[in-house]
């Protein structure tokens, strides 16, 4: 089994069965997981901020750190490994959190998938399944051949969805 670590504002896809692709430390960032178990494909968004509108330099740079860049770059890398727009993908989110402004003075985590819903919708493409908000930091890993999705949290464990 080979592991490939998806830092913050990266994108990956896969098609290699025996891959996991993880992220670590997801507070407000959110991971978006892209899941063709027909055709054996998985991909992994770890975006930090909803809109690119911030920083243009970083969009081109670094495309994965915003979600209105990363989704279409999880698309392009998925097609890549041959993903073919046929029904059988399965979108998982995990994250999106309220860690370091409890208040939700930011709401960083809420505007992230807010963000990733409006940008999947203009695809024709839903969420059917997430584990997000909360207070938590949660690091997620995803199976390419099997397409497990576990979750861990100091405290709360691993679970899976």
């Amino acid at each position: 089994m080979s592991n490939s670590y998806v830092s913050a504002g990266e994108v990956a896809a896969t098609n290699n069965s025996d891959d996991v692709v993880k992220t670590l430390a997801l507070g407000s960032s959110v991971a978006v997981i892209f899941l063709d178990k027909v055709q054996n494909l998985a991909g992994l968004l770890h975006a930090t901020l909803p809109d690119s509108n911030i920083n243009l330099r970083q969009e081109i740079d670094r495309p994965g750190t915003f979600v209105d860049t990363g989704i279409p770059k999880l698309i392009e890398l998925m097609k890549a490994k041959g993903y073919k727009e046929n029904g059988n993908l399965t979108i998982k989110l995990v994250g999106g959190a309220s860690i370091l402004h409890p208040q939700n003075m930011f709401n960083i985590g809420k505007r992230n998938i807010l963000a990733i819903k409006n940008i999947l919708h203009t695809y024709n493409l839903e969420v059917k399944a997430e584990d997000t908000g909360g207070s938590i930091s949660r690091s997620v890993s995803v199976e390419c051949g099997s397409g497990r999705v576990s979750i861990t949290s100091s405290g709360r464990g691993i679970w899976e969805i």
